[in-house]
């Protein structure tokens, strides 16, 4: 199978010839030590790439330093963030307007009044996924890609969930505000060719941060519009949220219409196993390593150990993407990180991986075309 007819299987509840792989965000140091050299789509490393480069190279770089590390590790898919605006268009770094007033009805409605007049998806934003797209057509390998459109999370907003309370009116117009918002940047996702959309938002830790109830109200039927107007363009809808959603689990796969799963968190409580059995011929689980705890502190021995009981969970009628639940970052070691590629070619009598930076995949250097046109 290609990678596109792997993911395709999962995503459809078919048995694929082995679990696709990919990862749902890799960064430094990880991402450098594996290229050799500084990964240039980790937004850390932005300000110093355009200071070298300038803004349509730099966006390039990024598209190609993705496109690399996913052919090195012979990941199945790509996640890819919209680009940073070139630096000569004035950005957003203005203090909180809304700080000025004391009750948090009032500072929504003063957010929800800007919100409604801003264009939250710039064309400029998009241009790495054309570049992206122009690299695969021209070298592979051909992955699909999922991009981000979370904007129904209530994660660290207290005046939201505040408002939900006090004024719910306001509440609803917020999440009308982002629905909108996110269906313009859907509709430009669309014209790209984007194969899966991820759409929700962070709304839990250890406990959901607001109740059933108020999910089901304010938050379900927002998600469930963005995934009719994905399924209607035949793209797939990714709802992702970490931490525990065994009280809304229902609403938050079948209410809200998605095919996906994503941030799945094992130490919530999100056990694999339990959500293949509710999601069987339903719901794509992507996941579910645990990267804040066994990735970043276990032994080599513990995270090949995980990364196998991982695939055995998730086998059986597609349904199962591997990747970890969350990010790659500087807390996961890189001896770590290669342990999950090597027991997931382990499990799938694939050529053991070095993990040496000194030979990255052999794809040739871009030639810079400024001026390119971009629609």
């Amino acid at each position: 199978m290609t990678s596109r007819e792997r993911i395709e299987a999962a995503l459809n509840h078919k048995e694929p010839d082995r679990t696709p792989i990919f990862e749902y965000v890799l960064l430094s140091p990880v991402a450098d030590s594996l290229l050799g050299r500084r990964y240039a789509a980790d937004p850390r490393n932005w300000n110093d790439l355009l200071a070298e480069k300038g803004w349509e190279a730099a966006v390039r770089q990024c598209a190609l330093d993705q496109l690399e590390l996913a052919a090195l590790l012979g990941h199945d898919m790509l996640y890819a963030i919209p680009n940073p605006l070139p630096s000569t268009q004035p950005q957003d770094n203005a203090p909180d307007i809304d700080s000025r007033f004391d009750d948090p009805v009032e500072r929504i409605r003063r957010r929800n009044e800007r919100d409604a007049q801003t264009d939250s998806t710039p064309d400029e934003t998009l241009l790495v996924y054309v570049y992206l797209k122009e690299y695969m057509r021209k070298r592979g390998p051909d992955l699909p890609i999922l991009a981000p459109a979370y904007s129904h999370g209530v994660w660290t907003d207290t005046d939201l969930m505040q408002t939900m309370l006090l004024a719910p009116e306001v509440a609803q117009e917020h999440f009308t505000i982002a629905t909108r918002d996110t269906l313009t940047r859907i509709e430009k996702y669309i014209a790209l060719d984007i194969d899966q959309i991820g759409i929700g938002g962070d709304f839990s830790g250890t406990r959901p941060l607001i109740s059933p109830e108020a999910y089901r109200a304010f938050i379900v039927p927002h998600v469930r519009t963005l995934s009719r107007r994905i399924h209607a363009s035949k793209r797939y809808a990714v709802n992702a949220s970490d931490g525990n959603l065994w009280p809304v689990i229902d609403d938050f796969l079948f209410g809200c219409e998605v095919d996906g799963y994503l941030e799945i968190d094992l130490h919530a409580g999100m056990d694999l196993r339990r959500l293949k059995q509710i999601c069987r011929g339903r719901v794509t689980l992507y996941g579910n390593l645990d990267c804040g705890n066994i990735l970043s502190f276990g032994s080599v021995e513990d995270v090949r150990q995980h990364t196998i009981a991982c695939l055995e969970a998730g086998m059986g009628n597609g349904g199962h993407i591997l990747c970890a639940s969350n990010a790659i970052t500087e807390s996961i070691p890189l001896q770590n990180y290669v342990a999950v590629v090597n027991a997931y070619r382990e499990v799938f009598n694939l050529p053991r991986f070095g993990g040496s930076s000194s030979s990255p995949p052999s794809l040739p250097s871009p030639r810079m075309e400024r001026g390119k046109e971009y629609r």
